[in-house]
């Protein structure tokens, strides 16, 4: 078998693999994505939840469920999907993050399948998954429809993909780039590229051309006088998230 290219953007790699050990500092360079991670959590359990048909106020409600968080990072939400009970595989191209949420998943008494891989490889090798988590990733590749395609191979039928990223417009440019680059100083300055930003009608369309079938798409907003994140049916100008799905019956 040929082996697949892949597209994994170097550059990309290296601004996460500098930042490896602050993954679970909540006041660290990660600080944006722990403040946002409880909003995260509510989108992605209710979605599998729904699609699953799974009561998320019983024990280990996501129980025989394997779960792909592609992008895992340090493992702050692989370390939530494995405690609601799913079989949970946590992949990341930056080498270093492994080990920082290996040694994190023992300290918490998880067991999770951390690899330091792409979708490509894993896709390659044949894996199949319930849901594919891909969040805040395809935004720092480098071919976003070779991507979104390999994450489809790895969902099995009527599998579900969570995937979030960043609009492109002027007010993502200032929140994301002026905002939490420059005033804040949330994250490094550089860590993201505005060009590669992508319009929620943009994604929908990668993503069926993907062989997905978009079924939601919904805004993560922040309020700067709440300090908190808030899931939106109609603002998605900035931070949003969408849900499709691998057309055939799920098992």
């Amino acid at each position: 078998m040929q082996r697949a290219a892949s597209t994994i953007d170097e550059g990309e790699v290296a601004k996460f693999q500098a930042m490896a050990e602050e993954w679970w500092d909540p006041t660290g360079k990660f600080k944006p994505l722990h403040m946002m991670n409880p909003c995260r959590l509510d989108y992605i359990t209710r979605q599998i939840a729904a699609e699953f048909e799974r009561d998320l106020g019983t024990d280990a409600p996501f129980k025989g469920l394997r779960i792909l968080d592609i992008g895992c990072g340090g493992g702050l939400l692989a370390e939530p999907m494995a405690r609601l009970g799913a079989d949970v595989v946590g992949a990341d191209a930056a080498e270093r993050n492994i080990p920082v949420a290996q040694v994190h998943a023992a300290q918490s008494g998880l067991k999770i399948d951390y690899r330091h891989t792409t979708a490509e490889a894993l896709a390659e090798a044949g894996e199949q998954f319930d849901a594919v988590l891909n969040m805040e990733v395809v935004e720092h590749v480098s071919d976003p429809l070779a991507y979104l395609t390999a994450c489809r191979e790895l969902l099995k039928p009527g599998g579900l993909q969570i995937c979030s990223t960043l609009n492109r417009n002027p007010k993502s440019y200032v929140m994301a780039i002026i905002g939490a680059e420059h005033v804040m100083r949330w994250l490094p300055k550089g860590t993201h590229d505005w060009s590669k930003f992508i319009t929620p009608d943009e994604l929908y369309d990668l993503l069926r051309q993907a062989g997905l079938e978009p079924v939601d798409r919904k805004g993560f907003v922040f309020n700067p006088v709440s300090w908190k994140w808030s899931i939106s049916d109609r603002d998605l100008s900035v931070n949003y998230v969408t849900a499709s799905r691998k057309p055939g019956e799920s098992s």
